[in-house]
């Protein structure tokens, strides 16, 4: 039975099984629900959201639970935030991360507004993350999902301390199983509809034909030359759109080893291949960064301020390792850019336009778009090898890349390349020197 005492909760909903589980939990702890959901994209230009994530089957959910739902258009902004960048930064030669953009300025914010609108005291949705409030810090933290293998918190790294204090996540409490296991036995059509994969305006997840149609005569659609590091052309690319960086299948090329994708010359229209080695970078620089406890960002962007042990994701599906961060002086923007350091391990393939997530345990600090990836530096750059030759010579200055950031990156050889065979700029400046 609905408590009003207990407040009414607005819940976006796609049809799919965690977004529906978790308007039925919040119908088991005694909320008034009502549903939403936002047309982002359909294929068919449709008032109903018509795509590869929201179902139609949305409206019997909300039938089965008994809830008040609406579908809202929203896809003016979602073209604006979402789409239109999604184009610019393929055609620019960089892997976008549109989810998180979506979360960030689009999926959230018109949610809370129409909670404000329809007289609802909080928002929920189906991520897999959790919120917990801090007493002693006054502030609320976000939290990783209790599934390890289903947790969202990636995409989340956008939302601030006023949009916590209105979120609910309450499928963040749980496995996936268990919210299968809800769905099955409350009878929800959300249990037989198979989870999506896909991004909702992208056909069977086909950007090629997708790109083609919105982005023709731009040069990143403009067929060019696969070289490898020493400039040898070794065949020809369709696109720089179509390529990003540890990418080894579809290079139709043909030789001796294997070989990746380790750069995109935006300058030369090039795609630039080398050993699976060369995919290992040091570290990156980040911009567009946003930090959830707004002091954390404070002491980060002070000059001087001492670096700040963190772990750090590159893309959604990597592992968090350790790492360095501290803010440094924007290159060519008033965003606030970041160093991050990785402490262990060099990490495979920092791709320009995906996202690097900040965490320290289960909390997500925040994050920001990777703008380049920080070289290694090879053994044979690395100097002197005694301990007096190191410290007379700066030895152990030159082998942090954030120790070198107030210097000239650009000198290093990029991503520890063997026998130093090429100096080119990191695959996030997209050019090498022809």
């Amino acid at each position: 039975m609905v408590n009003r005492n207990r407040g009414r909760v607005l819940v976006g909903m796609s049809g799919g099984v965690d977004s529906s589980v978790a308007a039925w939990l919040l119908l088991q702890e005694g909320y008034e629900v009502v549903g939403v959901t936002l047309n982002l994209w359909s294929y068919e230009g449709r008032q109903e959201p018509y795509n590869e994530c929201c179902s139609l089957e949305v409206r019997v959910v909300a039938e089965q639970l008994g809830i008040e739902h609406h579908f809202v258009d929203a896809g003016e902004g979602f073209y604006r935030q979402v789409v239109r960048p999604f184009v610019q930064e393929y055609t620019a030669g960089r892997t976008p991360s549109p989810c998180g953009r979506c979360n960030r300025w689009v999926r959230f914010p018109k949610l809370l507004e129409l909670a404000e609108e329809w007289g609802c005291d909080a928002v929920a949705t189906g991520h897999h993350a959790r919120i917990r409030w801090d007493e002693e810090e006054g502030r609320y933290r976000l939290l990783r999902g209790a599934d390890p293998w289903k947790d969202q918190s990636y995409f989340l790294y956008g939302l601030n301390q006023d949009q916590l204090a209105r979120l609910r996540f309450p499928v963040g409490e749980h496995t996936k199983e268990e919210i299968w296991e809800i769905a099955r036995a409350q009878g929800l059509v959300a249990a037989r509809k198979r989870e999506s994969q896909d991004l909702c305006f992208l056909p069977h997840g086909d950007p090629r034909s997708f790109l083609r149609d919105r982005a023709e005569g731009e040069r990143g659609l403009t067929p060019g030359e696969i070289v490898d590091w020493k400039g040898r052309v070794l065949g020809r690319h369709e696109g720089l759109a179509f390529y990003t960086v540890g990418q080894r299948r579809g290079l139709g090329i043909a030789a001796g080893e294997r070989l990746y994708v380790i750069a995109l010359d935006v300058v030369h229209n090039r795609v630039i291949v080398g050993p699976e080695e060369a995919l290992y970078c040091a570290g990156l620089i980040a911009e567009d960064v946003h930090f959830i406890d707004p002091k954390l960002g404070e002491a980060v962007s002070r000059h001087g301020a001492p670096p700040v042990s963190i772990e750090v994701k590159v893309r959604y599906r990597s592992r968090a390792v350790p790492a360095l961060l501290r803010g440094r002086p924007a290159e060519a923007t008033s965003r606030l850019q970041v160093a991050v350091e990785f402490t262990q391990e060099p990490q495979r393939a920092v791709t320009p336009g995906q996202l690097a997530v900040f965490y320290q345990g289960e909390e997500v600090l925040g994050g920001g778009t990777i703008v380049r990836a920080l070289p290694r530096i090879p053994e044979a750059a690395q100097g002197p090898q005694s301990e007096e030759e190191g410290e007379e010579n700066g030895a152990d200055e030159r082998l942090s890349p954030l120790s070198a950031l107030s210097g000239d990156e650009e000198g290093f050889h990029p991503l520890g390349a063997p026998d130093g065979v090429v100096e080119l700029v990191t695959a996030s400046a997209h050019q090498i020197d022809p």
